[in-house]
């Protein structure tokens, strides 16, 4: 959910382009999720702080978890979270996991994360890596509209081998 959050502040970010990576090492026994955008980024008195669940930009709403939560679960293992923004450039969320720590939260589903992402945006880029050790999966959806042609992203079918294609590929790496 923290990364679904994540990337929908991206979105709301006027993004067009968002790249998801989540790289697993087991010799450095670290796990590091990475969410890029090209949205309109923020200046460094935002950055400073947007992980206080009490600063939000949204309207209906007066508080912003995603980011609070998403620091607390790389600290609740011994990582950290960075945040790199700039007006005008995109804005990008790191986050570093110790790999083995007890508290480390499960993934979820990541296929079924960018499908949704992809449904429910089909009009934005979405490039999602999974890497782990010295494997690697990609999935960009600029290919995908290359390969469908006509055929929209929101297509509940076109979710669904997206979803489907996405957990293959991560249990194959």
């Amino acid at each position: 959910m923290n990364i679904l959050d994540i990337a929908e502040n991206s979105v709301r970010a006027g993004s067009s382009n968002i790249e998801i990576t989540l790289a697993q090492d087991t010799a450095q026994n670290s796990q590091t999720l990475v969410i890029k955008d090209d949205g309109k980024g923020m200046d460094a008195e935002m950055v400073q702080s947007v992980t206080d669940p009490f600063c939000t930009t949204r309207t209906t709403r007066k508080v912003g978890l995603g980011l609070p939560f998403l620091k607390m679960a790389a600290e609740l293992t011994g990582g950290t979270l960075q945040i790199e923004s700039a007006p005008g450039v995109g804005t990008t969320v790191t986050a570093s996991f110790v790999l083995n720590h007890i508290d480390l939260a499960p993934l979820g589903n990541m296929g079924s994360t960018i499908a949704t992402l992809v449904q429910c945006n089909p009009q934005l880029n979405f490039m999602y890596t999974f890497a782990k050790n010295n494997s690697r999966f990609v999935f960009d959806t600029r290919e995908v509209r290359q390969i469908l042609g006509d055929i929209p992203l929101s297509a509940p079918s076109v979710a669904i081998f997206i979803r489907d294609y996405i957990t293959e590929q991560t249990e194959a790496v």
